[in-house]
């Protein structure tokens, strides 16, 4: 089956007690016999808490960041491990994703049982029945590939070992990942150790060097021009390599990198890397684009920097119920920490939607989530406002990786509150 076929069968699955907030009603039915229903979010037998994604923000911001790498000629791999929802996956890909960067083997795992053709492991890959896993998958099928992170002598010992004992017969791609800067976090330090990294696969014939790449958002006290230093070293690297004959083996030279908070000095450096060997792939690989947040990634997102590209919309609402008010500027909702993410900031009341009648209106200023606990949520309320037990508050969250993996089948909702399908997760 190819990825399309893969995903349509998820909508074969039996709706049940694994999936909080789906209809108690819905028990037995399928999840495509249950989106065919077109239920109401808010009167169609959902509990609260109910996570529910906007299929116009979700276009929206699918749109925005395939015309944002077309404009600067940029290859697309999307984080996604942001999601780990093949259904985004497969939108991604249909909309001309080079691939899909993850960050750990069980990911990969997922990604391929539904049909992902290209995986970017965006992290070094030293475990033993990983690399075996991966190796036996791409000799048994050429249209796979994985390319790999390394950054140590070790990890490519490591890796050779391994791929060589279980006799691999395809050599496994890999870049080699430059740290970015005293105190980041994984990647070489220092181009010299970069160039002793890439020696070191050369000599194996189990790996194949393909590139290079980094992770800008881990820039110590970054700014634009600390950013994009980095990044200059980054294509630097690329050509050293490339004048020493590193990339013999390879057809391109990819040269990645790209959060969410950075892509716009990506965009920069990458349409301006000097002629190679070979064809460069310029790869960005941002991921929390595609659900965008309330809070942190709304406030770091380089269209706030150059608005004329484009720009991203929430996607997600967490709608909460009041259970309690013991006290005119104190209310309590019933989602706290297993249903929302609080690791960058805590959620942000949006619109309040009247049990009484059913009218919604924006959240009053001074609504605000106070703290989190595992199953409530701490609101401070203007003491003259009209919150009462009952009432739906929808709140606006902050970072997607810490939402999607606390629910296991997400309402996608039209404006109106209809839901259109559903989105499967696997974490």
């Amino acid at each position: 089956m190819d990825i399309d076929e893969r995903i349509a069968a998820l909508d074969g699955e039996r709706v049940d007690h694994r999936f909080k907030g789906v209809p108690a009603d819905a028990e037995g039915l399928t999840v495509g016999e249950l989106a065919a229903q077109g239920r109401s979010l808010f009167d169609g037998g959902f509990g609260t808490p109910v996570l529910a994604l906007s299929e116009e923000a979700l276009e929206h911001n699918l749109t925005a960041l395939e015309e944002y790498t077309a404009k600067y000629g940029l290859r697309f791999a999307p984080h996604g491990k942001t999601s780990m929802a093949p259904q985004l996956f497969a939108r991604q890909l249909a909309r001309g994703a080079w691939g899909i960067t993850l960050a750990m083997p069980h990911q990969v795992r997922v990604a391929r049982a539904f049909g992902v053709p290209r995986i970017f492991l965006a992290n070094e890959l030293v475990d033993a029945a990983a690399l075996r896993w991966i190796g036996a998958e791409q000799d048994a099928d050429p249209d796979f590939s994985v390319v790999a992170y390394v950054d140590s002598l070790r990890g490519v010992e490591l890796m050779d070992a391994t791929l060589r004992a279980a006799g691999v017969r395809r050599a496994l791609d890999v870049v080699v990942e430059l740290g970015a800067g005293q105190g980041a976090r994984t990647g070489v330090r220092t181009g010299p150790e970069a160039e002793a990294v890439a020696a070191a696969v050369a000599a194996t014939g189990s790996l194949r060097l393909v590139g290079v790449a980094g992770y800008e958002g881990e820039v110590p006290g970054a700014d634009p021009e600390r950013v994009r230093a980095y990044l200059r070293r980054l294509v630097g690297l690329a050509a050293t390599l490339d004048r020493a004959g590193r990339f013999a083996d390879a057809a391109e030279i990819l040269v990645s990198a790209g959060g969410s908070a950075w892509f716009d000095a990506v965009a920069d450096v990458f349409t301006d890397v000097p002629e190679l060997s070979r064809p460069v792939l310029p790869l960005l690989r941002s991921g929390a684009y595609v659900t965008h947040d309330d809070d942190h990634y709304r406030q770091i997102t380089p269209f706030n920097r150059v608005p004329q590209d484009g720009d991203l919309q929430p996607a997600f609402r967490l709608w909460a119920q009041v259970v309690s008010r013991p006290a005119p500027d104190q209310a309590f909702l019933n989602a706290g920490k297993r249903d929302a993410p609080y690791d960058l900031g805590l959620p942000v009341p949006r619109t309040v939607r009247s049990a009484r009648d059913g009218s919604s209106r924006p959240a009053p200023e001074g609504l605000e989530v106070a703290k989190l606990s595992d199953q409530h949520a701490w609101l401070r309320v203007p003491s003259d406002d009209v919150l009462e037990v009952g009432d739906w508050v929808a709140l606006g969250l902050s970072h997607p990786c810490t939402t999607f993996d606390k629910w296991p089948l997400i309402p996608v909702t039209r404006a109106d509150g209809t839901v259109t399908s559903y989105v499967r997760t696997f974490f």
